[in-house]
């Protein structure tokens, strides 16, 4: 039987260099769950890990399961522990090295993963692309393998399967998400979307013309709202005009996008 999204902690083969396992930690942050994914190209004894997931004993061993604890090195797309917190588990039980941008993450290396940097590894081509915005390390990565249908973009937390995502509320964040976005919609063509949480898409470009599009909009809202409510109103009271038909429990995330969005208009008058 072909498992289809959302199929938790077993192993579901996307591309014929990449396969997830799904995290049973849903939530209205990580929608169905934190997606581990494992990247090898077809005959590799070795996998590529991006994204150990959270603090989850049956998530961590569904993994080494699926891996058979051959993990060349595991690749961290950002901080957030939905995404961190199952590095210890994973390193007692496969003595993988760990490389993220976060020094605070490095295990049996001491390198952080540089913009632009190249991974060969498990047969595949990895290439760092830092694409800050929803947090200031985020990074994504092209995968390029021998296959056909093997190129793929992963992009952590900053372009999802489903909704939209939340921005830091630091001074900066939407231009640095903006030119995130830009960044990968140049990379895109061609090459199939795999999200930190929600389903993969086949084509990852719409997706992400879709998020710029989505982030125009929500401006041009903000920028009514500012209009009626006066140019000092505060990111809450924004919120509730902008975001009035989502979910309450949401409006604490959705205001630090709004705070990030409110710095970006004023910082240009």
């Amino acid at each position: 039987m072909t498992l289809t999204h959302p199929a938790y902690d077993q192993l579901r083969q996307v591309t014929p260099s990449a396969a997830v396992v799904l995290a049973d930690n849903p939530s209205g942050m990580t929608l169905q769950g934190t997606n581990t994914w494992l990247l090898r190209a077809p005959g590799s004894a070795e996998y590529v890990l991006v994204d150990p997931g959270p603090e989850d004993l049956g998530h961590t061993a569904a993994v080494v399961r699926e891996t058979g604890g051959k993990i060349a090195l595991t690749l961290i797309t950002h901080h957030h522990l939905d995404h961190t917190g199952g590095i210890g588990g994973l390193v007692e039980a496969t003595g993988t090295p760990v490389r993220a941008k976060d020094s605070q993450f490095l295990h049996g290396s001491t390198a952080v993963l540089a913009d632009g940097e190249v991974i060969e590894a498990a047969g595949l081509r990895i290439t760092v692309l830092a694409t800050p915005g929803h947090s200031e390390d985020s990074v994504s990565f092209l995968v390029d393998g021998p296959a056909d249908g093997d190129a793929a973009l992963l992009t952590g937390d900053t372009v999802l399967g489903s909704g939209t995502t939340v921005l830091e509320s630091r001074d900066g964040a939407l231009a640095d998400y903006l030119e995130s976005l830009r960044r990968l919609a140049e990379a895109a063509p061609g090459r199939v979307l795999l999200p930190a949480h929600g389903p993969d898409h086949p084509d990852a470009l719409p997706v992400i013309d879709f998020y710029l599009a989505h982030r125009e909009e929500r401006l041009n809202q903000v920028r009514a709202a500012l209009a009626e409510l006066g140019p000092d109103a505060g990111a809450m009271r924004i919120v509730e005009k902008v975001y009035a038909d989502v979910d309450r429990s949401l409006w604490p995330a959705a205001q630090s996008s709004v705070q990030a969005q409110l710095a970006y208009l004023r910082s240009r008058g």
